[in-house]
């Protein structure tokens, strides 16, 4: 697939995707969920990737859903949209990598819930995070309603939804909304240092990690002890199991093989 809305960087085990629609703040249509759906099976299954930071601009992460194109639609339309969004979206939340969203400027509607759906988000200063959909008498329809709840609980994810004003970085931070708030010339260095230090874990204990957790949310409490169980118990048949802990003992940097 040719990409017009998307670019995208391979380096040193990091996968690079950066939202490239400036004239529409990066808003997402089709075409750019196509696009990014593209680039996400293509960082699922190149080996060399062991990483993945998905960025926008400095002036817009994603500022929501494309509203011209949306504006005149019907119930049927609706559904096609969120089908593909839906399915884009759960590819990315379910990535067996571990995965980053580097926030400047606006990460508004679909733009946010593409960034829920990152393992890590990292926020610059001028970010604004948020949910309008309210004010178009809709609701959000990528996974806002779930997967922001299920983050900072309902209360604080009711502001958001329910009333549709956005917050700055600072007080998403405070909500646990993102990780960590730095500078707008920092933001990509920082997602940068932040994949190099999951890159020298080892991919399938980060795997396991990812799987117990995301899987466990959905499981009563004794169904997801016994999942963390399997995995970690999985995970002592592993190449890397056996070099981390030898490393431990000897006392050196252990080096991973994701074997």
């Amino acid at each position: 697939m040719d990409h017009k809305y998307v670019l995208f960087e391979k380096k040193d085990g990091l996968g690079k995707i950066r939202l490239n629609r400036p004239e529409k703040l990066n808003a997402l249509n089709p075409d750019v969920y196509g696009e990014l759906e593209d680039l996400f099976i293509k960082c699922e299954s190149d080996p060399e990737i062991k990483v993945i930071l998905v960025v926008g601009s400095e002036k817009a992460f994603a500022a929501g859903a494309d509203i011209e194109a949306m504006a005149k639609g019907d119930i049927a339309l609706a559904y096609q949209m969120t089908d593909q969004s839906k399915r884009v979206l759960n590819r990315l939340s379910d990535m067996p990598k571990p995965t980053i969203a580097g926030i400047s400027g606006y990460a508004l509607g679909g733009g946010l819930e593409l960034a829920l759906c990152c393992d890590f988000r990292v926020a610059s200063d001028n970010a604004v995070l948020g949910l309008p959909e309210i004010g178009l008498g809709i609701i959000p329809g990528g996974g806002g309603t779930q997967r922001l709840s299920r983050m900072i609980g309902a209360g604080r994810a009711s502001e958001l939804i329910f009333l549709g004003e956005p917050v700055k970085a600072e007080r998403a931070e405070i909500w646990g909304l993102v990780n960590m708030v730095v500078g707008v010339d920092q933001m990509e260095a920082e997602c940068e240092r932040l994949a190099e230090k999951l890159m020298a874990k080892s991919p399938m204990a980060l795997r396991a990690a990812k799987t117990s957790m995301c899987s466990g949310m959905n499981m009563g409490l004794k169904d997801g002890l016994t999942l963390e169980q399997d995995l970690f118990c999985m995970l002592f048949g592993t190449v890397d199991q056996k070099e981390g802990m030898a490393a431990f003992l000897e006392k050196r940097k252990a080096s991973f093989k994701g074997m």
